[in-house]
């Protein structure tokens, strides 16, 4: 059914683009756009739905995917708001020129990430504008809705409502140019190349609020480099193959589950009533082929210190090491759940398919104190419920005063293999008393944690002796060679 253009909902949105001044190569391309407004709308940035189509484009699309100019030429209809277009295009086509319009292509941003951009760019603009639209907009996901807006028709629907809105914001933009571009080359790149590496696990609106906090932390920026320093060598590591489940030739036997081309023919012979209840209790037979099972991947849960002892140097490495050590663990097929702690044990976040949750992990902060007790005694329970058929594997990134009573460790070994990561303070020695139960530890000190080339040595170290099973106890140091 095509989509009613003249629906206010419709109309009043589709009737910005009159205003509009990127044409893409794609109308399908237009979409993403419908997306990018009511997800704004929802962090409560209220902008035109050309102004977001237009910043989305130039900001996250290539140059080569789009060209600059006016939908329609408004000299030869209002040379008043032809006045304000061009000052509108003028700030359109200095971000055009940006480095984050330039790099588009290679960072290839979710929609969440250009949500992100776009609020951080013209977050100031939406704040200051004092009008409302005139309409509620709810624009259909239809494919053929951008092919059918001709100059003609984009002028009758801007003329359909009331655009003071719109007008206004426009007016802004040309008053806020410097801010606005200003804000544009300020966009940390390394940080949204990073989100293309390793990936966005959770999306929507708190999602959006974690990524808008990553941009902005600054501590989240060493993070950021130091984990685009470690990564290539993780990205190497290749994929487990998967064993087909399917074989090529033949049935192997008879099963209840099954496609209607598999049925046994003789089940036709029932009538319609039986059939049907043999359907639904599963009962009916279908010729099956061989399968063989697939082991699913361990679980991993990796634990990352957030107390006030893991400021500064020992975060950036313990928050970089842990989004790298996810990232060959989900290469080698194994399932990844990240958790922060402090005083307690914060809320899962799990890795989905090959996207972690690097939002969450660059934009967190605890501010709870410490209690590795208490930690431990939570992780415990939280072992205790889950069912697995191989152990789990727990990952701690921490400092190296982690006191934690042995025998909390030693109930916790019987129910996960556990390695971990220890960062020393200066002048610092690791003394703990449960170091005999751990499966694995490696030591990081604090000259190595100071120098640049050391530090993602000692890094690339670690990660190299990372594996999907601890068995064996091991002791490993990761410091600067002699």
């Amino acid at each position: 059914m095509a989509t009613n253009l003249r629906a206010p909902e419709v109309a009043g949105p589709l009737g910005t683009l009159a205003l509009s001044q990127v044409k893409p190569h794609s109308s399908t391309a237009s979409l993403r756009a419908i997306k990018w407004h009511q997800d704004l709308r929802r962090l409560g940035i209220v902008l035109p739905f050309a102004v977001v189509h237009d910043f989305g484009m130039v900001l996250a699309a290539g140059r080569q995917q789009l060209e600059l100019g006016p939908r329609v030429d408004w000299t030869q209809h209002d040379r008043g708001l032809a006045a304000e277009c061009a000052g509108y295009y003028a700030v359109l086509a200095e971000a055009h020129e940006s480095e984050a319009a330039r790099r588009a292509p290679q960072l290839s941003m979710s929609d969440d990430l250009v949500v992100v951009v776009l609020a951080r760019v013209l977050g100031d603009v939406a704040r200051q504008l004092r009008l409302r639209p005139a309409f509620e907009p709810l624009l259909p996901l239809d494919g053929s809705l951008f092919e059918r807006l001709r100059p003609d028709l984009l002028l009758q629907l801007y003329r359909a409502t009331d655009r003071r809105f719109e007008r206004e914001a426009l007016q802004q933009i040309a008053q806020g140019r410097l801010l606005i571009l200003t804000l544009t080359d300020s966009l940390d790149l390394d940080t949204l190349q990073l989100f293309g590496m390793v990936g966005l696990s959770e999306g929507g609106a708190l999602a959006q609020v974690d990524l808008l906090s990553s941009l902005e932390a600054p501590e989240a920026n060493d993070v950021v480099n130091f984990s685009l320093e470690i990564l290539p060598a993780v990205l190497e590591t290749k994929a487990r193959p998967a064993a087909s489940t399917i074989a090529a030739f033949g049935y192997s036997g008879l099963g209840r589950r099954g496609s209607i081309d598999n049925m046994v023919l003789t089940e036709l012979a029932w009538d319609d009533l039986e059939l049907t209840r043999r359907i639904i209790d599963n009962e009916v037979l279908y010729y099956a082929r061989e399968q063989q099972h697939e082991e699913e991947g361990r679980e991993h849960l990796l634990l990352v210190d957030a107390s006030a002892s893991m400021r500064g140097e020992r975060a950036t490495f313990a928050r970089a090491m842990s989004l790298a050590t996810a990232k060959k663990l989900l290469l080698e097929g194994e399932q990844v759940t990240f958790r922060f702690f402090d005083s307690r044990l914060y809320e899962p976040h799990a890795a989905h398919g090959q996207d972690l949750p690097t939002a969450h992990i660059l934009s967190f902060r605890g501010e709870r104190g410490r209690n590795p007790a208490r930690v431990f005694s939570e992780l415990i329970g939280v072992l205790g419920l889950q069912r697995h058929v191989s152990p789990p594997v727990v990952h701690l990134f921490t400092h190296a005063a982690l006191y934690i009573p042995r025998e909390l460790v030693q109930q916790a070994r019987t129910l996960a293999q556990l390695v971990a990561v220890f960062m020393l303070p200066s002048g610092g020695e690791l003394n703990l008393e449960y170091l005999d139960l751990l499966n694995a530890h490696w030591v990081v000190d604090h000259s190595t944690l100071s120098h640049k080339g050391e530090r993602a040595e000692a890094a690339r170290n670690i990660l190299g002796e990372v594996a999907p099973t601890f068995e064996p106890k091991s002791e490993r140091e990761a410091r600067a060679p002699a």
